[in-house]
């Protein structure tokens, strides 16, 4: 008798569906198994796209663009022959009053994009990262930076208050077109 046989006074089983669709040959998984891997499959699948939708809720498709525009205050706050910074660290921007306009320059080195800090003891900009020396007007004189600083449109609204435009920028070639600059009546803070 072999030691695989049916012991002797035990009861016999029939062998149920499962066990006859794995010992038919050729069958890797019962068809029960299978069913089984297939719905788990779906529902895997499912959770899965529904979390990917989420997700996408969670960020904004429109582009958010930040705010170009801003309230440099009246052309009277700023003394004749003076270069303000008080614009720097939000806009990256010097507000400039020489004796017949206001102008805005845009800190933004044009060797390699450092913010030049304004040396009033020297009259000039000068930029901390490889040297390059300014005007007040914006104009390179010293070092590698290969043209002048730009300047950002500024103009006065219906109430007096110098707006500036960080967005729309101009290069020393339309230093005198319109929005460029501010003119002023000598001397004063009044507009001509």
């Amino acid at each position: 008798m072999a030691s695989d046989a049916h012991p002797p006074g035990a009861p016999i089983r029939p062998p149920s569906d499962r066990d006859r669709d794995k010992t038919e040959p050729g069958n890797l998984w019962g068809r029960r198994d299978l069913v089984t891997r297939v719905g788990w499959a779906g529902v895997l699948g499912t959770l899965f796209v529904s979390f990917g939708g989420f997700a996408r809720l969670l960020f904004r498709r429109a582009p958010v663009e930040p705010p170009t525009v801003f309230v440099a205050g009246s052309p009277a706050d700023y003394r004749p022959g003076t270069v303000s910074d008080r614009f720097l660290r939000q806009w990256r921007v010097f507000i400039v009053r020489d004796d017949s306009k206001v102008f805005a320059v845009y800190g933004k080195c044009s060797h390699l994009g450092c913010t030049p800090r304004w040396d009033g003891r020297a009259d000039r900009f000068k930029c901390p990262c490889h040297g390059s020396g300014f005007t007040s007007q914006g104009v390179n004189f010293e070092g590698p930076a290969p043209r002048p600083l730009e300047r950002a449109r500024v103009w006065l609204d219906r109430s007096g208050q110098l707006r500036v435009d960080v967005g729309t920028r101009f290069a020393q070639a339309n230093w005198e077109a319109e929005g460029a600059s501010v003119e002023l009546g000598p001397g004063s803070g009044e507009i001509t």
